[in-house]
């Protein structure tokens, strides 16, 4: 099994980087049970005028890269998913935005995500989909103690750095757009805090996977991997 971290961007010429590797292992999956295209359950929290336009670009990007069934749900930002939206799903792509509300939409299907998952089908989050996926999410805010940590349009309707459960498909924490909305300075400052144990910033139309073959970066940018140390916290990117 693989998971795939997109750090958010819509950049065409990096499609095939950041989206490839995960079509690719769900085709895998589609050929095993027979069939020659993938269904892709992709997973979208948007308001009700957005949800129409959202959904056509994930047709039209995904379509960019491979020959796929996306079956795409998108619920409101106080709703939820059912278990229905992944039905016959060979991969499954959780998509960007409000990153609380996509926390609080997959809750209700987080245990059967995890199955899928070990089960062999591919994982793919993005933005606030690629958040969400660990065991300790962190869904954003700007300060810690009152402390400006990062810049206030990135705090996702958040005051305080907020850290809940995920969908604990990955160990590592995970904030995005990192060089693009200056959100690795959050999740320094995180660490520091000991509000998590560390963990990775991705920029935008960039992959992080994680999957049985090791780690992989592909695409546009870095991935910057923040760890505690005895005397404060280390930096560092991780090569392709």
């Amino acid at each position: 099994m693989s998971v795939h971290l997109v750090g958010g961007g819509w950049s065409a010429e990096h499609a095939a980087s950041v989206y490839g590797p995960f079509l690719a292992e769900a085709a895998a999956e589609s050929g095993r049970d027979g069939l020659e295209r993938p269904r892709i359950a992709v997973l979208l929290v948007a308001p009700d005028d957005e949800a129409a336009g959202l959904a056509g670009r994930w047709r039209a990007a995904l379509a960019s890269v491979a020959d796929v069934d996306a079956a795409i749900t998108v619920v409101p930002e106080d709703g939820g998913f059912d278990a229905a939206a992944l039905a016959g799903a060979h991969g499954v792509l959780v998509g960007g935005g409000l990153t609380p509300a996509y926390r609080r939409a997959v809750e209700p299907i987080a245990g059967e995500l995890r199955r899928l998952v070990a089960s062999g089908r591919p994982y793919l989050g993005f933005s606030a989909g690629a958040a969400i996926a660990s065991d300790t999410a962190l869904l954003g805010g700007w300060r810690i103690g009152g402390v400006r940590v990062a810049p206030e349009e990135t705090a996702e309707d958040l005051d305080e750095v907020t850290v809940e459960a995920g969908i604990g498909l990955i160990d590592l924490t995970v904030d995005c757009h990192a060089a693009q909305w200056g959100t690795l300075t959050r999740l320094i400052a995180a660490t520091e805090a000991r509000l998590v144990d560390g963990g990775i910033a991705i920029d935008e139309d960039t992959l992080f996977s994680i999957g049985t073959s090791g780690l992989r970066v592909a695409g546009a940018g870095n991935v910057w991997s923040v760890t505690a140390e005895d005397d404060g916290v280390s930096v560092r990117s991780i090569a392709g």
